[in-house]
């Protein structure tokens, strides 16, 4: 029932926009068969496509294979063996996969479910300006003989968006600043991705599409920025983000929002602790304390927890587990790292992976609620996602389940299956959306109320 209504609404959201994309390519090698990508076969990377194959020989049985390539030339793929109905056709929406990379009625499993050729890579798009082009092919069972072909052209900013890099004529910031179409006023949000430097342009462009006015903030490895993490991170840096974005004239104010994922989800705690025009902040798989590096702004020094690496372990196929390297917080020595998020007005998400094997976020996400609870507040709301991994990121992103860790500098595990993943990826992008449009819009209506008093 899920998977007819998911096609409905799909078949139901023709945007205009799609009407302005650039023509895609269909190759046909077979005059009866054929592969259709409904509404369009151009969209945006974090919607999805009702994928069809017409023109079959009834109950045939038909490969499905998507390939895509990425910004680092990585090749992605994934693929499925169906059975035609009694009209020759094969429809992904209702007809359920026999095998392959996943299995039942699954929309969009020839997307989520793609993995790397090269292993232990996670997809890199650096260039949002440009699409990513997915090609599903339909392949005889018997021969592999291709019988259709179509691609899927994956977008990433809407018409009139406007990418805007920062420089040396901004100051010390380094970033990409999307504005959404039109004048606005639009909720600004502050998107600072996860250890190993760069910024998400991905994350933060498809964010700008929904109507948001976005900062993606680099902090190291990004552009004239240090390569590596200094050794100490001064939180000044960000404040001074805070203000630029609060001082654009498109974001409505008087608070702007944080984004952030793993390592970033610390420094997310400290700026709304510590910082003014902070009002909603998203915590995906972070820690509640810092954590390697000592953390100042201006006399303030809080010290990091240091992980124990004797408590790495091998997972069965020799990859480094790292969860439970980080310290109590709980003993006198390690609680002067927990970050004070007490002392915070801004409304909190905190967003955990059950199977997080980067370090234990559904423990801290548990500890930083009870430290709120402990001091009266409320102001808080935590959502855990069964059997996912650690990077939860856009929707119909492939599962990242282990690769390069930036400090230990080997291959480590990151947890998650792919399915529960990819669940966990969509209702994770509809309730960060959520959570902003509703705490930054409160803010903005508490302000004119407080105005309206004086």
């Amino acid at each position: 029932m899920f998977a007819q209504w998911w096609c409905r609404d799909v078949l139901s959201k023709t945007k205009p926009s799609f009407l302005r994309f650039h023509t895609t390519s269909m190759r046909s090698i077979s005059q009866q068969v054929r592969v259709r990508l409904l509404p369009s076969p151009r969209c945006f990377f974090d919607e999805p496509v009702h994928v069809k194959v017409d023109g079959l020989s009834p109950h045939q049985k038909v490969g499905l294979r998507s390939k895509l390539r990425d910004d680092k030339g990585i090749i992605f793929r994934a693929s499925a063996l169906y059975s035609a109905d009694s009209k020759g056709q094969v429809d992904l929406c209702l007809s359920p996969s026999l095998g392959g990379s996943y299995t039942g009625v699954e929309p969009m499993g020839l997307f989520w479910a793609m993995t790397p050729e090269t292993p232990h890579s996670r997809l890199l798009k650096n260039n949002v300006l440009g699409s990513i082009m997915v090609d599903v092919d339909a392949l005889h069972e018997d021969t592999g003989e291709i019988l259709a072909s179509k691609t899927n052209e994956r977008q990433f900013m809407t018409e009139g968006m406007r990418r805007i890099p920062l420089g040396l004529k901004n100051g010390r910031i380094r970033g990409t600043l999307f504005l959404p179409p039109g004048p606005g006023p639009f909720p600004g949000i502050l998107d600072v991705y996860t250890l190993g430097g760069g910024i998400s342009e991905v994350r933060a462009s498809l964010l700008a599409n929904k109507g948001f006015v976005v900062l993606a903030l680099g902090y190291y490895g990004f552009q004239d920025l240090p390569k590596t993490m200094s050794k100490n991170l001064d939180l000044e840096y960000f404040e001074e983000a805070i203000t630029f974005l609060r001082r654009q004239p498109q974001v409505q104010g008087p608070g702007i929002g944080i984004l952030s994922i793993s390592k970033s989800g610390e420094l997310a705690l400290s700026m709304a602790s510590f910082l003014s025009g902070v009002s909603a902040t998203a915590w995906i798989n972070g820690c509640n304390a810092n954590v390697m590096i000592p953390l100042h702004y201006k006399d303030l020094v809080i010290p990091p927890l240091m992980p124990v690496l004797e408590n790495i372990t091998l997972t069965p196929s020799s990859l480094l587990n790292i969860r439970d390297t980080i310290p109590a917080q709980t003993t006198e020595r390690n609680r002067g790292s927990v970050i004070p998020i007490e002392r915070s007005g801004s409304r909190f998400l905190f967003a955990a992976s059950e199977d997080d094997m980067n370090w234990n976020s559904c423990l801290f996400a548990q500890q930083a609620a009870a430290q709120l609870r402990h001091h009266g507040k409320e102001n808080f709301e935590v959502v855990t996602y069964p059997r996912a991994g650690h990077f939860l990121e856009v929707p119909y992103m492939p599962h990242y389940p282990s690769g390069f860790h930036a400090v230990l500098g080997k291959v480590v595990v990151f947890g998650g299956e792919a399915k529960a993943n990819h669940e966990a990826q969509l209702d994770l992008w509809r309730r960060v959306q959520e959570f902003f449009r509703t705490h930054l819009k409160d803010s903005s209506n508490t302000a004119q109320k407080a105005k309206a008093r004086l």
